[in-house]
């Protein structure tokens, strides 16, 4: 199974897959994911860039940071940067990450947690919807883009 790792978030293994996470975006969307990103808001203890390794092979990722105001209120952890490379999808590691990170944000104290993807990535829906998700008023940078899907979770 694949084991996960904690990877500073500019650095070339997170760099590596999230160069291809803004490809997809770009495949589905016709341009990078633009919201704003400090890579010290995903430095440990505060935030988390996890890493899914298969051996040496870096196959998917998922990040966690503390959310801003606007992302319902004190208390909440936002879901970034989602991934699985391609040829290692259906497998479960998205739900893997996704636990992970889950837990992640319980262990600093979060009391809820909320992502925004997009409606060209229906398999990214499927996987917040059966994980416990509930659609939720858009927040950030895509708050009022017509193809921004939100989500959050109690935890």
């Amino acid at each position: 199974m694949v084991e996960l790792r904690v990877e500073p978030y500019d650095g070339p293994v997170a760099q590596q897959l999230i160069a291809a996470v803004q490809q997809e975006y770009v495949t589905r969307y016709g341009g990078p994911d633009e919201s704003p990103v400090d890579p010290d808001e995903f430095t440990p203890p505060a935030g988390y860039f996890v890493v899914g390794y298969d051996g040496a092979e870096p196959v998917a990722s998922g990040a966690l940071r503390w959310s801003e105001g606007w992302a319902m209120g004190d208390g909440a952890m936002e879901i970034k940067r989602m991934y699985v490379r391609p040829e290692w999808r259906g497998r479960g590691l998205a739900r893997v990450v996704l636990a992970d990170l889950e837990q992640r944000a319980r262990d600093l104290g979060a009391k809820r947690i909320v992502l925004e993807t997009g409606d060209k990535q229906p398999e990214a829906i499927r996987l917040y919807e059966t994980s416990g998700y509930e659609r939720i008023d858009g927040f950030g940078h895509y708050r009022c883009s017509p193809t921004s899907v939100s989500f959050g979770k109690t935890l």
